[in-house]
C-alpha cells in the first residue's frame, strides 16, 4: 500500500454510500418509466404510419400506372411517326 500515489483509500461514509445507491436506484426506475412511456408513444405512431403507408402505396401505384400509360402512349406515337 505504500506505493500508491495518493495514499491509502479513504473510508466512505455510510450516509454517502446510501445516497449513491439510492440515486442509482432512482435513476434506473426513472429510466424504466421513461422508456415505457416512450415505447407506448412510438407504438401509436407506428400504427398511424402503417395506416398512412397503405394509402401512400395505393396513391403511388396509381401514379405509376398513369406514368406507365403515358410512356406507352408516347412510344406508340414515336413509332407511328416513322
Amino acid at each position: 500500500m505504500a506505493d500508491l500515489p495518493y495514499g491509502p483509500p479513504v473510508r466512505v461514509s455510510p450516509l454517502i454510500r446510501f445516497g449513491r445507491w439510492s440515486f442509482l436506484g432512482a435513476g434506473i426506475m426513472y429510466g424504466a418509466f421513461h422508456q415505457n412511456r416512450l415505447s407506448k408513444k412510438e407504438a401509436k405512431l407506428r400504427e398511424i404510419e402503417a395506416k398512412e403507408k397503405v394509402i401512400r402505396d395505393e396513391k403511388l401505384a396509381k401514379e405509376k400506372a398513369i406514368a406507365s400509360a403515358a410512356e406507352i402512349k408516347a412510344l406508340e406515337e414515336m413509332i407511328a411517326k416513322k
